[in-house]
């Protein structure tokens, strides 16, 4: 197939594209490589993807609809999978337009995009943010998501209704993907598990929200790309049985569909921090905070129907995903 990628320099983009490569796919990789976190780990990725048979990539903003639209008419893509989005919830309090321009005006731009050339399918990524101050665990895509606590949070949930919105109405296959704290090699520097390693190396205090009472669905980026590209093979239909009365979430009579995608298994903050400990032979110096505005308390996914109809099943031990981390931490930044 041919696969646009957006955010092809970014965590799970560039793993996704090493996989789509790997059987014969052929590829556009579309990036601002802005400097949300360090660019040179951005640069470093795509170094290992350029000179691949198969790959191309373009440097360019979601939000310039002409750069996009020139994409969409030159190459024509058949699949689209968007990872480009303006991500964290801490960062959101700080600088909102970066969420307003890329989030919510650069996925209207790609929705244009994708409605006047027409494509299979548009997977695209969402969060588990979006569940906000729910307390019932698992979170399920049945569950209403009406109290995003973040701006971040709330930009995912209306990328969903936009998105449903473009598939009723055009017709156009979409299929949402909810993410569930996806960690590993090459990983994003603004995540705990990468900021905790760093300060274990460097012998630098660690922040500890909620006093360390917080609980996160860690999901090992192999298994994240599994159930990513099965769900870009997996192209989604109306379901002619759907009423709206009452309206069941996750799917409806418009070829569309919402998935959680994690570990299904909760890990405890202060259990994380153990096995770093152990991983990386230091102890680490806690400054134990309140809840950050905007995090909540835990994350953990109810993945059901994405096993039932994908196949998603998800493997990766916490302290196997780390100590791969681990180790790609110390082979990248020579420790």
């Amino acid at each position: 197939m041919k696969v646009l990628v957006t955010g092809a320099a970014g965590f799970v983009g560039f793993h996704c594209i090493q996989q789509l490569l790997e059987r014969g796919d052929e590829v556009l990789g579309y990036d601002n490589l802005n400097d949300y976190y360090d660019p040179e780990l951005k640069k470093g990725r795509l170094q290992q993807l350029e000179g691949r048979l198969g790959f191309r990539f373009v440097q360019a903003d979601l939000a310039d609809m002409e750069a996009m639209r020139k994409v969409f008419a030159d190459w024509r893509p058949e699949v689209v999978l968007n990872l480009a989005a303006q991500a964290g919830v801490r960062y959101s309090l700080q600088n909102p337009r970066a969420y307003v321009d890329s989030n919510l005006i650069g996925f209207v731009n790609l929705l244009e995009c994708c409605r006047h050339y027409p494509v299979k399918h548009l997977v695209y990524a969402s969060s588990s943010s979006v569940y906000g101050a729910n307390t019932k665990v698992p979170f399920s895509v049945s569950d209403t998501v009406d109290h995003p606590v973040s701006l971040y949070a709330a930009t995912k949930k209306s990328n969903e209704a936009l998105a449903h919105s473009y598939s009723h109405l055009f017709g156009i296959p979409m299929t949402g993907l909810r993410f569930f704290t996806v960690y590993g090699p090459w990983g994003r520097p603004d995540m705990a598990y990468f900021s905790f390693t760093k300060a274990l190396f460097e012998g630098k205090p660690i922040d500890v929200f909620n006093h360390g009472d917080m609980e996160r669905d860690f999901t090992y980026i192999d298994d994240i790309v599994t159930g990513v590209i099965r769900t870009m093979d997996h192209v989604p239909s109306g379901d002619s049985s759907w009423t709206g009365n009452p309206p069941v979430l996750g799917h409806s009579t418009a070829p569309y569909r919402l998935y959680n995608i994690g570990n299904h298994s909760p890990v405890k903050l202060m259990h994380f921090i153990e096995v770093l400990e152990t991983l990386t032979g230091r102890e680490a110096k806690k400054n134990f905070k309140p809840m950050a505005p905007g995090d909540v308390y835990r994350t953990y996914a109810d993945v059901d129907d994405l096993k039932r109809d994908v196949g998603f099943e998800p493997s990766t031990p916490i302290e196997v995903g780390l100590a791969r981390f681990v180790a790609w931490y110390r082979e990248y930044y020579r420790v």
